[in-house]
């Protein structure tokens, strides 16, 4: 027989909600809309969350045409660049190639694409948050007192170990990463805190500008839940009122102190890009075929490891962000003109243009 606890499940806790109370966008920005400080939290690969923030943003320039947008996915030194896009001085690809975005970040671009678009459209500054990778690559391999000396110029002077709840939650995350016993967990955490103690003085610097003004700050998740990440960071450095609003995919990840308000909405998701299947050598330029995927489509139809890639349909090709930026907007199945330079050792080299049926 169960014991009597298990028997009437008394340990179990819920969480309940109120669906009278349940709220559209339009709702939620009458009680946010006059924050200064708005986080909006992202899984960076989900679409609809992405749509979400850009629903507050608009809601926002509504009633603030002078607000701005803070972008944890820009690092600091390529602030001139986002001015220039927003500027109309240069294009989405000039952006994306100038900021080294897809060497930096990585996630697809299109997931941003309509908030930058919207950005653009409307004159709404756009600010880079984050430190440079520099800076968290060497906290990353040896903590915050192996960076180098001209980068550590760069670093908060003020960082706040003391949030205990901020240290556990990040401890379970590191035990989620692969082989966490061959890897140091402070250093990890250093770089955790370089990032949100980076953001933050970056939003402070702005806010002692623009003492009224208005942000809605765009960050994962992490950064962002429970306060202990940015928002907590900046209030301690400028007085601003804030409002955190999580996306969340279900129910069960809810808790009551992990935010003000919490977005819930369908999975929206991207058609998948077209992909040539190849691997690249990007340390050289033009860029070098190193591999093939399986049944890659350039394999196929004769591309070979060691060509060196020229041009994708329109697009000249110097390096990985070009061929990013070439496909982009492809679809598997469509077949694009390939342009290569193949070498021999005694004959030279030649160019070849192959089509290449997209996978």
């Amino acid at each position: 027989m169960a014991d009597e606890k298990s028997a009437h499940g008394s340990q179990q806790q819920a969480t309940v909600v109120a669906l009278s109370e349940l709220m559209n966008v339009e709702r939620l920005m009458e009680q946010i809309e006059d924050r200064q400080a708005i986080f909006v939290g992202e899984t960076h690969d989900r679409y609809e969350h992405h749509l979400n923030q850009l629903a507050i943003i608009q809601g926002m320039y509504k009633k603030h045409p002078d607000m701005v947008i803070g972008l944890e996915f820009f690092q600091q030194p390529f602030q001139p660049v986002l001015d220039r896009y927003i500027s109309g001085e240069i294009d989405e690809n000039a952006l994306l190639r100038e900021s080294e975005y897809f060497d930096r970040w990585r996630y697809d671009y299109r997931l941003y694409r309509p908030i930058f678009r919207y950005a653009k459209e409307n004159g709404i500054p756009l600010i880079a948050l984050n430190l440079e990778k520099e800076i968290t690559s060497q906290a990353s391999a040896g903590g915050i007192d192996s960076i180098e000396k001209t980068l550590k110029l760069r670093i908060p002077k003020e960082i706040d170990r003391s949030d205990t709840a901020y240290r556990q939650r990040l401890e379970a995350v590191f035990q989620m990463h692969p082989h966490p016993e061959k890897r140091n967990f402070d250093h990890f955490m250093d770089v955790q805190l370089l990032w949100d103690e980076g953001m933050a003085e970056r939003a402070a610097a702005w806010f002692r500008e623009n003492p009224q003004g208005h942000m809605v700050i765009l960050a994962g998740g992490g950064h962002i839940a429970y306060g202990s990440g940015i928002p907590n960071r900046l209030k301690r450095r400028v007085p601003v009122t804030t409002a955190i609003v999580i996306n969340a995919s279900t129910a069960s990840e809810l808790e009551p102190a992990m935010g003000d308000f919490v977005m819930m909405t369908k999975p929206n998701r991207l058609h998948p890009t077209g992909k040539l299947g190849v691997f690249l050598d990007v340390e050289e330029s033009p860029v070098k075929v190193s591999g093939f995927s399986p049944h890659s489509g350039a394999e196929k139809v004769g591309v070979r490891k060691g060509d060196r890639i020229l041009q994708v349909g329109e697009h000249e090709i110097t390096s990985y962000a070009d061929v990013r930026i070439a496909l982009m907007d492809s679809l598997p199945g469509e077949k694009v003109d390939v342009v290569v330079r193949r070498t021999w050792p005694v004959l030279g080299s030649a160019n070849h243009t192959i089509e290449v049926e997209l996978r």
